[in-house]
């Protein structure tokens, strides 16, 4: 790297250094690739408990994954990543800082889903992961999931990685066309355990759409036999995600390949529903830009709900790596793109903070990094002891 470069980033550090220095120490308390149809969670959510207590991946501590002993001389992030489209982002950020620092060591290990990566970090398997908004938030108030398995730490947020956005389709001749109609229908909101399903289902459930929630007839199958299901007329409608303007994940891509699908127009009340919940995001794209497999849904735009996806970091880790890895992804995000397109195509640093939510505090490291471009937002919680 040129020696302008390096010197460069040790002035970064200096200037933030009355705002990290100690911090490293302090102590704190899923959408696929489009071929395997999951949803980067590798098709759990971790409900199932796991948390790697077995230590066969680090939890000794013994490489420092903690992130406690990394001075700026040695600094390393061990990131919790899901099989599928997740990993696939989260190999393609690990070639970029190969490719573009001198200073951070980064590995990918993989990890079962993005609540069993929560549950993972907060057991010191590694001090950096990629996981989802409603799963932190779940975490942080001790629900679903985390009702009766909380986690004694949560990881803080660090930067915006990719949204998985959703919306309805159902099959032609249902006679469904708006969110309304879906009660009393066989609607399939994905695989039990996908994040994306819970996160539908959290959307659906509350006023003022659970009254049409109520009456739908959730199915429950595997993503490999929905396809199937919907075309002998088992399914009515069924939800449709992937990341805007790069890829549906598998099952959604083959659905509209098989069936003739049509778009679910949304109510006034799923669209409040979608964009009160705090644990999703939720925006519209043009379809233009984002078409399952040329099929034509009738409509120019949709309206989705969010799964936002995020990198986030145990307080602990060292808050040098973290900027470094923040300006890693900033000022070589077409390096990231390159590698993998459904990683965020950041036009300028404060859409990084873009999923930032104000009940999950940012980790020191990164706010350092917001700070000194001048991206920090103060409506959010900066991390730490």
């Amino acid at each position: 790297m040129a020696e302008d470069s390096i010197k460069r980033r040790k002035f970064l550090y200096g200037t933030g250094a009355v705002g990290i220095t100690g911090l490293a120490g302090c102590s704190g308390g899923d959408g696929g690739d489009g071929s395997d149809g999951s949803d980067g969670s590798d098709g759990s959510d971790g409900s199932d408990g796991s948390d790697g207590s077995d230590g066969s991946d680090g939890s000794d501590g013994s490489d420092g994954s903690d992130g406690s002993d990394g001075g700026s001389e040695n600094l390393s992030l061990r990131v919790g990543t899901s099989a599928g489209g997740t990993q696939d982002v989260g190999l393609a950020v690990e070639r970029a800082v190969s490719q573009e620092s001198d200073a951070l060591e980064y590995s990918t290990i993989e990890s079962p889903g993005y609540v069993g990566t929560i549950r993972r970090m907060a057991n010191n398997q590694f001090n950096a992961g990629i996981t989802d908004n409603n799963s932190l938030s779940k975490a942080i108030d001790e629900r679903g999931a985390f009702a009766d398995q909380p986690v004694d730490r949560i990881p803080n947020y660090g930067f915006f990685a990719f949204p998985y956005s959703i919306y309805i389709v159902a099959r032609d001749g249902t006679g469904i066309e708006t969110f309304d109609d879906l009660a009393g229908a066989n609607v399939y909101p994905a695989e039990p355990g996908y994040s994306t399903r819970a996160t539908t289902l959290d959307v659906w459930s509350q006023d003022p759409t659970a009254d049409v929630y109520d009456e739908m007839n959730i199915q429950n199958m595997g993503v490999d036999s929905a396809p199937g299901a919907m075309e002998e007329g088992n399914i009515d409608a069924t939800i449709a995600y992937g990341t805007p303007g790069v890829r549906y994940t598998g099952f959604v891509q083959e659905i509209a390949s098989r069936v003739d699908v049509h778009y679910v127009e949304p109510t006034d009340a799923l669209r409040e529903s979608a964009e009160m919940y705090a644990g999703a995001g939720s925006g519209t794209t043009s379809y233009a830009d984002w078409p399952i497999a040329d099929a034509e849904i009738g409509t120019d735009e949709v309206f989705h709900w969010n799964l936002e996806v995020n990198y986030t970091f145990n307080p602990e880790a060292n808050a040098d790596a973290v900027y470094e890895l923040c300006r890693v992804v900033d000022e070589h995000n077409d390096v990231v793109n390159e590698g993998e397109a459904q990683f965020n195509d950041f036009a300028e640093t404060s859409e990084m903070l873009g999923s930032a939510r104000e009940n999950i505090p940012v980790h020191p490291g990164a706010v350092q990094y917001y700070k000194d471009n001048d991206a920090w937002d103060d409506n959010l919680q900066e991390g730490g002891s």
